[in-house]
């Protein structure tokens, strides 16, 4: 496993090209040239995501990468993992390998949440493969593609890859809500003291003016 370059580009557009024309794991119906991969490419690692390549006797036998949930910037901590194999290298835990090392390179970007949109083609490796790695269903989109003449669901999976900081969050906003009420409540006992006081500086200056009379 290595970061991929722009000279695995060939390679990577003729393993995608497979998927494009012949399968329905993608719902790209043209398959990008090397010119469009190179846009890509760029753009995903301008972004700071990562893009791995496997490699099996010096040939690229599968490749990797995340690009943006979406573009809006309140999503800019979620990704969406691809994962394509060489046909010819299916069956040997690279894809396995792929996304431990994609997920290793997301958590040490500081990414959060990490989406699978996965083509419901009837073959259960993919959600296996993400299972095993922890990803949870997160729903399902009914006949949202339609290619081959046939319409297809996508099941979304999502791996959230700091789970325990969100539970410390929870905890710090518990602990905020309570210091909150802890203000609160010395606040209100502030109050009463201090009526208190007003209460005993009016029966002290009662006492004052009845002795006067």
């Amino acid at each position: 496993m290595r970061a991929g370059t722009m000279a695995d580009l060939p390679a990577i557009a003729e393993i995608y090209a497979h998927y494009v024309l012949g399968t329905v794991a993608t719902f790209e119906m043209r398959t990008p040239d090397v010119a469009e991969w190179r846009r890509r490419f760029a753009a995903i690692t301008a972004a700071g995501l990562p893009f791995l390549v496997a490699e099996e006797d010096g040939r690229v036998a599968g490749y990797a990468y995340c690009s943006p949930w979406k573009t809006r910037p309140a999503y800019r901590h979620t990704v969406e993992n691809s994962i394509y194999l060489a046909p010819w290298a299916l069956g040997r835990g690279l894809g396995g390998n792929l996304l431990d090392e994609l997920l290793s390179a997301c958590r040490a970007r500081d990414l959060r949440e990490v989406i699978a949109v996965i083509a419901d083609t009837g073959d259960q490796s993919s959600p296996a493969l993400h299972r095993s790695r922890g990803f949870t269903d997160a729903g399902r989109l009914r006949h949202v593609g339609h290619k081959h003449d046939r319409w297809i669901d996508t099941v979304l999976m999502q791996l959230s890859l700091h789970p325990g900081e969100k539970h410390a969050g929870k905890e710090v906003v518990h602990a905020r809500e309570e210091a909150v009420h802890a203000g609160k409540e010395a606040v209100h006992a502030g109050k009463e003291a201090a009526h208190a006081g007003e209460k005993e500086v009016a029966d002290a200056g009662m006492g004052k003016v009845g002795g006067a009379l």
